[in-house]
């Protein structure tokens, strides 16, 4: 037993290690001037990096654009996923499973795979090159996990919650945006900051579907730290890189507090 307990805590600081690491390089790296792919201190510590890279052209308005963008395709992504997660934890038909399947598979899909005909549809609609074209994909993309996930949730709303709303007056619609959406709180988090951080790391869909420097995302304006032959500004990089994660840890940060309250529905049944 005791060796087994310390092959497992040995298993869980070599996991833990393989995840700081990468941390350490990037606080490490953007303090220091001289940084390079080794994890070291740096000789001096220093905000250069970040006074660097702290401009309008590097770092304002890609990240901008990446909150307009990321942004508005999570609240359709939520939106869209809310109505199309009710009639399916609601109402039961032998297609509901099927479908939800089929929802699961799409999620499946490479993304590249349906880019070339994405980008000729773009072109036709008059569509490319618009951030709100793009976000309207990216929500798109991201739609099917998120259904399945709100779904899920949803199911541990109590109907009996419903059917007193429904007995007072109130129309299917408003039971979801007063009842319903309001008692799976959690739920509604956890499904907005999962597709809010998959949609913020997204790299290949900007890059396609956004031609104009100026309306790029900071997720692909990252290359302008890559040079050529190879050379690459290691000290600017995580120090831009430090400013790209303070969005999601800011989300996570504020919204995460009402993660641990559980849904606590117990109560609201009775009487």
């Amino acid at each position: 037993m005791t060796r087994g307990r310390l092959a497992a805590n040995a298993a869980l600081l070599l996991i833990a290690l393989a995840f700081a690491l990468p941390l350490a390089w990037l606080v490490f790296s953007s303090l220091d001037t001289e940084a390079d792919l080794r994890v070291r201190l740096p000789s001096s510590v220093t905000g250069e990096n970040f006074s660097a890279v702290l401009t309008d052209e590097i770092t304002f308005t890609p990240m901008l654009n990446s909150l307009l963008l990321c942004g508005g395709a999570t609240a359709v992504t939520v939106s869209c996923a809310a109505l199309a997660a009710y009639p399916l934890s609601r109402y039961r038909s032998r297609w509901s499973r099927p479908y939800l399947l089929t929802i699961l598979f799409t999620t499946c899909l490479p993304i590249t795979a349906v880019m070339v005909p994405v980008y000729a549809l773009f072109v036709r609609v008059e569509l490319i090159d618009t951030l709100s074209g793009t976000s309207l994909f990216m929500a798109a993309s991201q739609l099917p996990f998120a259904i399945w996930l709100m779904k899920n949730f949803m199911d541990a709303v109590p109907v009996a919650l419903e059917e007193a709303a429904w007995t007072d007056g109130a129309s299917w619609l408003q039971t979801l945006v007063r009842v319903v959406l309001p008692l799976m709180g959690p739920g509604m988090v956890v499904v907005t900051i999962y597709t809010f951080i998959q949609l913020w790391g997204n790299f290949f869909v900007p890059f396609m579907l956004i031609l104009t420097p100026d309306r790029l995302p900071a997720s692909v304006s990252v290359f302008t730290f890559f040079g050529n032959y190879g050379s690459v500004v290691y000290g600017q990089l995580a120090a831009f890189s430090i400013l790209y994660s303070l969005p999601v840890l800011l989300l996570y940060v504020l919204i995460a507090r009402r993660l641990g309250g559980g849904f606590a529905l117990g109560g609201a049944v009775k009487g």
